[in-house]
């Protein structure tokens, strides 16, 4: 059920939540790895989670991943745009 992040990127919330609690049930090293190979720390997790002890966990994960994948996607698109500009001013 492993995924690359151009999926996870495009599933819903309600289906990122589903992947999470399937992962939190079986393998909780799976989701600290995708959360860590999406660049959010450990100790945004752990603050996260102890800031909310009475929330679902996966709906605060799937919370970190959307922010961050938002963030990665932000980024990507700013240093796109930022590449061609610096093209056009060379000509």
């Amino acid at each position: 059920m492993e995924m690359n992040l151009q999926t996870l990127e495009n599933l819903s919330k309600e289906k990122l939540i589903e992947y999470i609690n399937e992962y939190i049930k079986t393998d909780f090293s799976k989701i600290v790895q995708l959360l860590y190979r999406i660049d959010v720390s450990e100790a945004t997790i752990k603050k996260t989670l102890q800031a909310h002890p009475d929330l679902d966990a996966a709906i605060l994960l799937a919370d970190l991943i959307i922010e961050r994948l938002a963030a990665t996607k932000k980024a990507r698109e700013q240093f796109s745009q930022g590449n061609i500009s610096d093209e056009e001013e060379r000509w």
